[in-house]
Formats: structure tokens, sequence, C-alpha cells
């Protein structure tokens, strides 16, 4: 009996290990040996989930590298109060800045408010925009803070009828370049782009052809600043400055540097990929994010 009882055990024993065995061979085919479909559905799914991976990675990289690292911390103060003559233009202008400022990750303050001229505040801004501003617009306080600002390495962007203003400020008609005199009436008109290595014109052809209204300035700049593009006084009517006709410079001056552009009375100029790209460039020099040669003509 106890030999039978053995014999059965023996034989419980190796079924039970049997059973054990094709069990692990079932799971192991079950693991291994998926059906092909399901094995390409899966292998898929695999490919799938790297490329999505693949296409995150890249969009991060492009929304990293879209951003130009010397921008990251910059901003720029626009300032457009007017004591005189308004430009309705002005609204549009302070929308594209700030338009711009966004698509290249620095931040834009549009204010009109003289108050804002004071120091040490001004020391946070890369540089400063007087977009179409006109007549006297700072008290003397305010003055002096902006030209510690500008001899503290601040910079200054003047755009249109940033000529058109403080003209008993010796100091300011220096910075801006010239004085505005006169202008005829808006027209299509070429412009000479005398350099086309400076950041805020290397972009624009040879000729630049477009519609604004033309300043005339009470002195031609040239001698005190680099010119960068010049009026073609034949392409248009009314231009009183001659065959020597600047619309665009930049200097270095009392320790900042300083540019202006006599475009940007219309509305329609601030919708001109060109031209926004000019105010981009210009904008990024006068904050010395980009190096540009302005040595006197």
């Amino acid at each position: 009996m106890k030999n039978e009882e053995s014999v059965r055990r023996g034989h419980a024993t190796c079924l039970s290990a049997i059973f054990f065995l094709a069990g692990l061979l079932a799971a192991g085919s079950a693991l291994v040996g998926k059906p092909a479909v399901a094995q390409d559905r899966s292998d898929e799914q695999d490919q799938s989930d790297e490329q999505y991976d693949a296409v995150a990675v890249g969009a991060a990289a492009v929304d990293v590298h879209a951003v130009a690292p010397d921008t990251l911390d910059l901003s720029v103060l626009v300032f457009s109060k007017t004591a005189v003559f308004r430009h309705r233009s002005i609204e549009d202008g302070a929308q594209a800045l700030r338009e711009i400022g966004e698509e290249n990750g620095f931040s834009v303050t549009h204010t009109e408010d003289s108050t804002a001229f004071v120091w040490p505040d001004l020391a946070g801004y890369g540089a400063v925009v007087f977009l179409n501003t006109t007549g006297d617009v700072l008290n003397d306080e305010q003055q002096a803070a902006f030209e510690q600002y500008i001899r503290g390495g601040g910079g200054y962007v003047g755009i249109h009828a940033a000529a058109d203003t403080e003209y008993d400020w010796a100091w300011y008609g220096e910075l801006v370049g010239a004085y505005f005199a006169s202008h005829p009436h808006i027209q299509e008109a070429d412009i000479e782009v005398v350099d086309r290595e400076f950041p805020a014109t290397a972009h624009l052809p040879e000729t630049w052809t477009r519609t604004d209204e033309w300043y005339d300035y009470k002195a031609n700049p040239r001698g005190n600043v680099h010119v960068l593009a010049v009026l073609v006084e034949e392409s248009y009517e009314g231009g009183r400055m001659g065959d020597d006709h600047p619309i665009a410079w930049a200097h270095e001056y009392d320790g900042g540097r300083a540019f202006y552009t006599g475009g940007g009375h219309t509305s329609e100029s601030y919708e001109e990929p060109l031209f926004r790209e000019h105010l981009l460039q210009a904008i990024l020099w006068a904050a010395g994010r980009v190096d540009g040669d302005v040595s006197l003509d």
C-alpha cells in the first residue's frame, strides 16, 4: 500500500510539473509570439510614439531657438506723448511695436506719461522709442533723467515726428540728429539704401520704394551721424534738400546709441514687413543686442 501511494504521489507530482511547464510555455508564446497583426500594430504604435516624441522635442527646440537669447531679458519703452500735432497712426505704431516684441521675445511698454522718465527706472529699459512725439514733452527733471540714461549706455530710437520734438533742448537735437522743417503731401518715393550691412537696413533692397510723408530737415545731419538711407528727390514732388537727403541714420552719442528713421507717418507703414523689420533691428541695435558700424560719413 505504501508503495502504491508513493507511486500515485510521484505521478501527481510529475503531472503538476508538466502542467506548470505547459503554462509557462503558453504564457511565453503569448508574450513572445504575438499574432502578426497584433505585433505589427504594436510596432506601429512604438514608431508613432517615437515620432511623437521627436516632434515634441523638435517643437520645443523651435520654441526655444525662435527667440534670440539676447532678447529674453530685453525691455523697451515706447513713448508717444504729443504736445502739438498728433498722428493718427500712433496707436497702430504702438500695436505694431508690441507685436514685434511678442514675436521676438522682448517686452514693450507703451506710455504717454512723461513721469516714466525718472532715474533709475529708465535703466530697466534697453531702448527708449520716441514714436511720433511732437513738441515739448519732457520737463527739465525728466530731460535730465533721460540724459543720464543715455550717458549710462542707453539706446534711443526716433520714429518720424521724433524729429518734430523738443526744439529748445539742444542735447535732444543732437541725439535725434536733425529737426523737422517741412514736408510735401503723402506720396510714393524711392529710397536709396546706402548701407546694406547695418542691421536695420541689411534686409532692404538697394532701392526701397514705399509711400509715406517725407520730411525735409532744418539741417543735413551728415557729418554728425552715419547715414543709412537717402531719399531720391527726383522720385517724388516737393523735396527741398537736394541730391543728399538723408532719411535714416544712426550714431553713437554721449555714451549711448541713437537711431532715427523718417518713415512712419501712415498707419500702413506699420503693416509693411520691411518697415517692421527696419524698426526691429533698429531697436536691437540701439539696445546693444546686435552690432553695426556707425562710423561717421
